[in-house]
């Protein structure tokens, strides 16, 4: 993945940790529940971001790039 991509998708996580923490400071459990939902979404887009940069990597291992 592009270092763009990672960028926006750890910026994605913490913003959602920044509501999740908003949520329980204030005691609403809707903003709670969003906050964990979009950390939750981030972190799935940087496992595939690590997936494809580990693919490419065991590629160049078997290519010698």
């Amino acid at each position: 993945m592009s270092f763009t991509n990672k960028v926006e998708h750890k910026a994605e996580e913490l913003k959602g940790a920044a509501k999740e923490k908003f949520g329980d400071a204030t005691d609403n459990e809707r903003l709670q529940a969003e906050g964990a939902a979009e950390k939750a979404a981030a972190k799935a887009k940087q496992a595939g971001d690590h997936l494809g940069d580990a693919g490419r990597h065991a590629r160049d291992a078997v290519t010698g790039y």
